[in-house]
């Protein structure tokens, strides 16, 4: 996943969260609110009604004219009386007043409000659960008590308070034996709150609403400055690295004299590729100092190899002619020493013949053999005459190949020549394997001899290398060998065993003539 991507992620939930909060405690919030303004409205609807009530009593009650639907109350001692001219009058005392009023009020959608008691004169006002389980409390010392109400999906809030036994209130309720500061019940206001919770949902859609809204817009500004404050100038940064040290990006998008972070590490990126750059030069400075000690140490060698190689048939060269000037009549001494002559000419002629074929190429000839065959006229030729050389083989290629035979030959004998030189007079044993892994021929010839020193593993193909005595051999054998196999396509390493002893690989691929140099060294 993308920096980027992670980034806004994490902005976004961090953002989510925020607004998760806030909006529960803003949502929390108006629901109290609008609760506690609704209670304080149900206390001021109690406590006009009890003043209405109290002034009801303080004038012995209201009498209105009997007519229909303003009847004699039956609860009442002198419910009615008589005036001057006749007419009936009915009384009205608190409670009935308070009742009457709320069934107005109820009316108007205004709520409702009625006075209940645990000691009932009229069961009209028998309590409900809510009434009695308040009226209950107040004996107990409670106040007021104040709830929220679901029926039938609709809110209410129901709010009830204790009403007291005044001088006034003796006249009905003496009988009961009620004395003043009694609590004779309760007043219950309820007052609808469906259009309160309506509003709090309305608020709560736009809230949510406009912090959707919000957090779409402040993430995608946040991703577009994220993409081309950081990630673009990141990007650049990185191609710019991709191309060093081929191509330097100098229209690159993270310019070096910007002062934010981004900026300060292109800066620091460049000052190492500075420095990096004046390193390769140094380093390249070195290298070509050490291949310049390197070629003047192999011409060292190459000369002394020459010089050596040459100078020892020379000197004997130079003293048969010395001879020869002696006794110029002697036919013996002039057949024999000339025939001196002649072998210091062949010795000095196959020396720079093996020089020779270290630079030049010459065209290989692919036929058609029997390498294990091959193998075996070799290791006869090189062993003849060493019984203490014990050959063991493993040849296993049984069919012919098509493969540079003659430079295969020499390869070979060079390998076991070497091989038996390195056991020396004590003798051992060479071993000789061949086999076919998919197209490729495989030639492996070991010695049981000291081995090779590590420190000389790299260097034993070089021309004129050689670890021997002056005179024992010219340190072309393995440059030669290592140069043919090369010439064919293939591979020539040396190791040592874990026994004792090194061990040559020969590897040539086979099959295709064009996977063949077409020459040989």
């Amino acid at each position: 996943m993308q920096l980027k991507i992670k980034f806004i992620i994490f902005i976004g939930l961090v953002i989510c969260c925020s607004f998760g909060v806030t909006f529960y405690r803003t949502s929390s919030y108006q629901e109290e609110l609008v609760v506690e303004m609704t209670t304080r409205q149900a206390k001021m609807l109690f406590h006009q009604i009890r003043l209405t009530r109290q002034w009801v009593a303080d004038h012995n009650g209201l009498f209105l004219v009997k007519a229909p639907g303003v009847e004699e109350s039956p609860f009442l001692a002198e419910g009615s009386i008589q005036d001057k001219e006749g007419n009936w009058l009915v009384k009205r005392n608190p409670a009935m007043v308070t009742r009457e009023l709320s069934a107005y009020a109820a009316n108007e959608g205004l709520g409702h409000f009625n006075v209940t008691s645990l000691k009932l004169v009229n069961p009209d006002n028998a309590p409900d659960d809510f009434e009695r389980r308040s009226l209950m409390k107040f004996e107990e010392g409670i106040d007021e008590i104040v709830e929220i109400e679901e029926i039938d999906g609709k809110h209410r809030l129901r709010y009830m308070a204790p009403l007291s036994i005044g001088e006034r209130c003796l006249g009905c309720h003496d009988n009961q034996g009620y004395i003043v500061g009694d609590i004779r019940g309760g007043m219950n206001v309820t007052i609808p709150m469906d259009w309160a919770f309506a509003e709090i949902r309305t608020n709560n859609r736009m809230l949510l609403n406009i912090g959707v809204t919000t957090i779409a817009i402040v993430s995608l500004m946040i991703f577009v400055m994220f993409d081309r404050l950081v990630v673009k100038r990141l990007k650049g940064l990185a191609d710019e690295m991709d191309q060093y040290p081929e191509n330097r990006n100098l229209s690159s998008p993270v310019p070096a004299t910007t002062s934010d972070e981004i900026g300060t590490l292109a800066q620091h990126y460049r000052k190492l590729c500075q420095r990096l750059d004046s390193s390769q030069k140094e380093l390249d400075a070195s290298r070509e100092q050490v291949f310049q000690g390197e070629k003047l140490a192999a011409l060292g060698r190459l000369v002394a190899g020459v010089s050596h190689e040459i100078n020892n048939p020379l000197g004997g060269m130079q003293n048969c002619i010395q001879t020869l000037r002696k006794h110029p009549d002697n036919p013996e001494t002039v057949a024999r020493y000339l025939g001196l002559l002649s072998q210091g000419v062949d010795r000095i002629k196959n020396t720079v013949q093996q020089l020779l074929k270290i630079g030049r190429k010459e065209p290989l000839v692919l036929q058609l053999g029997n390498v294990d065959q091959m193998i075996r006229e070799c290791l006869e030729l090189t062993c003849m005459g060493r019984s203490d050389i014990l050959i063991d083989t493993h040849l296993s290629v049984q069919k012919p190949v098509l493969v540079s035979m003659e430079s295969l030959r020499q390869v070979i004998v060079n390998l076991a020549g070497n091989a038996v030189q390195a056991m020396g007079e004590s003798g051992g044993t060479l071993n000789v394997t061949s086999r076919m892994d998919g197209e490729s021929l495989f030639i492996e010839v070991g010695d049981t001899g000291p081995g090779i020193a590590p420190q000389h593993l790299n260097k034993i193909f070089e021309p004129f290398f050689t670890t021997k005595g002056v005179g024992e051999g010219t340190g072309l054998g393995l440059s030669v060998s290592y140069s043919l196999v090369e010439g064919m396509g293939g591979e020539l390493t040396a190791n040592n065993k874990p026994e004792g002893g090194a061990i040559f690989t020969v590897a040539i691929p086979l099959g295709q003539e064009s996977t063949l140099s077409g020459e040989r060294s």
